[in-house]
């Protein structure tokens, strides 16, 4: 306890970390509020069926993304989760598209391009599921008496507007998160929106097993010890390496070559799951898809198939294509952000070769393939713990929104996104001459 104290005290003596800090707080506060302001012309008094329709199933998990902003017709109902389609639209077509290639390819100006038309496309489905939601809310239970100035164009013209503008800003708020604040913006606002829902899906939990006889305080205490237990596999799988170990050299004078200039021994650490919770938030923003397909075309017999099947998030056909589709997006998102050629000409570039390797393209070939052979078991270890929620309930007999903590969608990106936080945090202490917060012992002095 006291050096978790001491550990607050030197966060805190930091002037720029405890700006950034500060910052982040207070932009999540301000999404926080925002998904509370209900849409103007919409009587709160009367959105209770809505609140019921989206406690579990598939619209649970998207008013979950949204922090309940879903379930409360608010501002800030779209959520973010406009923004990760077009990201996923955006990178998946950079693989087609020799222009984003190009900018790929072009560093920070590049980056900076390819965000702008991610912002446009963003704003592009905004005005697509705007009026869908507003129409939607009728079907979902809210009765056209809620509707106080009725549902013409001079309520819905309005609230779409409302709606992209909330998006957009829900965008904004995410990206100054990121640059002047600690962590991923968007991810932060995802995970503040499901802790938001944490205590209350528990106490369902509780209530439920104390009151109905089904398993009372000690079913209760066995669901906390496998909920840790699921923790401590999330955090071994964000954070588990294959390390490469690398020697240096250089040409003397002679001719020959003088090894271990670096001294001690150095390594390339290749993470097991280096694409993080990015593959289940792209997966979970396609999930959407199936369900909605078959509600379209559910005169025809596949059409109401896809609406069953895909409604049911604990069900099999939900869960294999979720699972399928993790595993794809792993690989795919792995290749973007590990570029294992450009790893192999910066340790050329330094003097530095794997024993055994030739510098160069073998040496980029080698790192692909070790990528590769560690992707596949982090892949399927990633989408066991993202269909578990649907195990516990199988085997278990838990509350459907309480399951949704075990794994999946909810836990990784929790646990995910606390590793991430707690690591930018870690690297200002240790930058500073402060143990981290993942580190005992006392303050390092400077030599």
């Amino acid at each position: 306890m006291k050096k978790f104290i001491e550990t607050i005290s030197n966060i805190w003596k930091i002037e720029e970390l405890r700006q950034r800090i500060i910052l982040t707080l207070s932009l999540l506060l301000v999404y926080r509020f925002g998904a509370q302001i209900v849409l103007p012309g919409i009587d709160t008094t009367q959105l209770a069926q809505l609140t019921s329709n989206t406690e579990q199933g598939i619209l649970g998990i998207l008013n979950a993304f949204t922090g309940g902003a879903f379930a409360n017709a608010s501002v800030f109902a779209l959520g973010i989760m406009p923004y990760i389609s077009a990201s996923i639209v955006v990178q998946l077509m950079g693989i087609a598209i020799p222009y984003l290639q190009k900018l790929q390819k072009e560093g920070e100006s590049g980056r900076k391009t390819i965000n702008q038309i991610t912002r446009w496309l963003t704003i592009g489905i905004c005005i697509v599921q705007a009026p869908a939601y507003l129409y939607g809310l009728g079907a979902l239970g809210v009765p056209d008496s809620a509707f106080v100035l009725g549902k013409g164009m001079d309520f819905i013209v309005p609230a779409v507007i409302i709606l992209v503008t909330g998006c957009v800003f829900a965008m904004w708020l995410g990206e100054k998160i990121t640059d002047k604040g600690i962590g991923n913006g968007i991810s932060l606002l995802i995970m503040v929106g499901i802790i938001a829902r944490m205590p209350q899906v528990f106490a369902q939990e509780f209530v439920s097993r104390t009151t109905n006889n089904t398993g009372g305080i000690m079913f209760i205490l066995i669901e906390v010890i496998v909920w840790f237990l699921v923790i401590l596999a999330s955090v071994y799988l964000t954070m588990a390496v294959r390390q490469i170990p690398v020697q240096y050299a250089r040409r003397t004078a002679s001719g020959g070559y003088e090894k271990n200039i670096m001294g001690a021994r150095q390594y390339i650490p290749l993470k097991l799951n280096a694409s993080g919770v990015m593959p289940i938030i792209f997966a979970q923003a396609i999930m959407f898809a199936p369900s909605l397909l078959g509600r379209t075309f559910n005169n025809t017999a596949v059409g109401q198939w896809m609406e069953v099947q895909f409604a049911d998030i604990f069900g099999l056909a939900y869960n294999t294509l979720f699972a399928i589709l993790i595993i794809i997006f792993t690989y795919f998102y792995t290749a973007i952000t590990v570029p294992t050629n450009k790893m192999a000409d910066d340790l050329k570039r330094s003097g530095g070769f794997i024993p055994g390797i030739r510098p160069g393209k073998e040496t980029g070939d080698y790192l692909d393939k070790i990528m590769s052979l560690i992707t596949l078991p982090g892949s399927m270890f990633l989408a066991l713990l993202a269909v578990l929620p649907a195990i516990v309930v199988k085997l278990m007999d838990v509350q459907a929104g309480w399951a949704l903590f075990y794994g999946g969608t909810s836990l990784l990106i929790m646990v995910g996104v606390a590793i991430d936080t707690v690591q930018q945090v870690n690297s200002y202490l240790l930058n500073r001459h402060y143990d981290g917060l993942m580190k005992t012992g006392k303050n390092r002095k400077v030599a």
